[in-house]
């Protein structure tokens, strides 16, 4: 099918969200440590990089096609979201936006990863990078699960695309990593401060994105549930 930009670009932008997100960006930080391990060598830190994302890629990209193709698999399943999705989207994105705000809270299971297990994909070296990447992409939190099952999913299965959009939303959440590692590797200082600062960021995006999502949402509803035209 002939993917439209606005979708890959909605898939992205929820890739990058999701990765400076305050639990991701924590396991993100704990990644540029595991990549800075040979930070003298900067091929190696951006082929470690670039490994880590693909691994991230490789996550993202099997369990929304997962998802996605199992859905669409069941032919009722599929008839049923042929004519009501557009109808469904508007809760789900309203559901997402609270979510994103903080009004909504819940907890998920997910896999965490020990500081013995980070240890022994550091003794890995660059073999460990891709692995790493896929495991962290299976660590959900309450707003990385939002994004992924609340937006990244429904996006999909709107767009019927199994494998693009969540793999450019698996570049999106790795993109962040690798410019942390080769900002630190060309000598910038006070990464400290500057994932600080990311954290603040991400406060005001996400809860723009939250109130985005809310919006949309409503406009789903007006025009798809009651038929209200607003243009």
């Amino acid at each position: 099918m002939e993917q439209n930009i606005i979708p890959l670009l909605a898939a992205l932008w929820l890739g990058i969200l999701t990765s400076i997100s305050p639990c991701p960006l924590a396991s993100n930080i704990a990644a540029v440590s595991f990549i800075l391990k040979r930070v003298d060598h900067v091929l190696s830190v951006i082929t470690s990089g670039v490994l880590y994302t693909l691994g991230r890629v490789v996550g993202y990209t099997v369990l929304g096609a997962f998802i996605t193709s199992s859905i669409l698999s069941i032919p009722q399943t599929s008839f049923f979201l042929q004519n009501y999705m557009n109808k469904l989207l508007g809760p789900i994105l309203i559901i997402t936006g609270f979510s994103l705000l903080g009004v909504f809270r819940f907890s998920i299971p997910g896999i965490s990863i020990s500081e013995k297990v980070l240890a022994q994909f550091k003794n890995l070296g660059l073999a460990g990078s891709l692995p790493l990447g896929l495991l962290f992409s299976l660590a959900f939190c309450p707003v990385s699960a939002a994004l992924f099952f609340g937006s990244l999913i429904p996006l999909s299965l709107e767009n019927n695309s199994k494998v693009i959009l969540p793999s450019i939303y698996g570049i999106g959440t790795g993109l962040p990593v690798l410019a942390f590692a080769v900002l630190i590797t060309f000598g910038v200082k006070n990464m400290g401060s500057i994932f600080k600062k990311v954290t603040l960021v991400e406060l005001w995006i996400r809860n723009a994105t939250g109130v985005i999502f809310i919006l949309i949402g409503v406009y789903y509803i007006l025009t798809h549930l009651f038929h209200i035209e607003l243009v």
